[in-house]
């Protein structure tokens, strides 16, 4: 009985995990719902050569979701590639908000520009061509932008996720929420290291004791949900 316990657990996950589920939340959830603007962009990116680090459309559903529930107005984006998740912002939050984007490729935000501006929402958006960091630290010179932020999504280099946590947390207001992209390093994490790849190593290690560490952090609430390629929800408690 009890190996007939296991091998339907197996079983269960192996579902939970397929693709066929997948694009079955797609087809039945996500698409019907997405903005035309959106699905322009998100076809547009299809052909990039690093299409995948594009934002998984599911998770961009709960994201919005997160921001309509917030009320959020000010929020921050490090990391916005061609702009899928940057767009979803730009579209939910109010027509006087403001979009703080940080992005060291101004050629990929540049594929998702024309979709911004026929969507009409170009204006909330102030991007940045930099690394993230010294704009983060710049911000944190001015004592009015601490606390001063409804949302801050992250999917950059994940060796600096626990650099741009430490900014982000006092950026963000108490209350206000904080969402890490990748945090599942395409079920990596789970694995022993002599499966993984060798290219995907380092960053699979950076993943793990980032995972860690958040989630001993006492200043956040966390939720690690395996959407898309795994994403950890922070709200700032303290």
């Amino acid at each position: 009985m009890e190996n007939t316990s296991k091998q339907s657990i197996v079983a269960n996950n192996v579902i939970l995990q397929s693709e066929d589920l997948y694009k079955y939340i797609l087809e039945t959830s996500v698409y019907p719902r997405e903005l035309e603007p959106l699905k322009e962009l998100r076809n547009a990116t299809a052909n990039h050569p690093t299409a995948f680090f594009g934002t998984a459309p599911n998770a961009g559903q709960l994201i919005a979701m997160i921001l309509k529930i917030l009320n959020a107005k000010k929020t921050i984006e490090v990391g916005v590639f061609t702009g899928y998740s940057l767009l979803l912002s730009a579209l939910t939050i109010p027509n006087d908000g403001k979009i703080t984007a940080i992005d060291v490729n101004r050629l990929a935000y540049e594929i998702g520009l024309p979709f911004i501006k026929k969507a009409g929402v170009e204006h909330k958006i102030d991007f940045i061509e930099s690394q993230a960091l010294p704009v983060l630290d710049k911000l944190l010179e001015d004592p009015e932008e601490e606390g001063s932020f409804d949302f801050a999504f992250v999917d950059a280099d994940k060796g600096n996720y626990w650099n741009y946590h430490e900014r982000l947390i006092k950026l963000v207001k108490i209350g206000g929420v904080i969402i890490f992209d990748n945090t599942l390093w395409g079920g990596f994490v789970a694995l022993p290291e002599d499966v993984v790849p060798v290219y995907k190593r380092e960053w699979r290690q950076s993943t793990i004791l980032f995972n860690k560490k958040i989630s001993e952090d006492p200043r956040i609430e966390i939720s690690h949900a395996s959407i898309g390629d795994g994403i950890t929800i922070c709200r700032r408690v303290c």
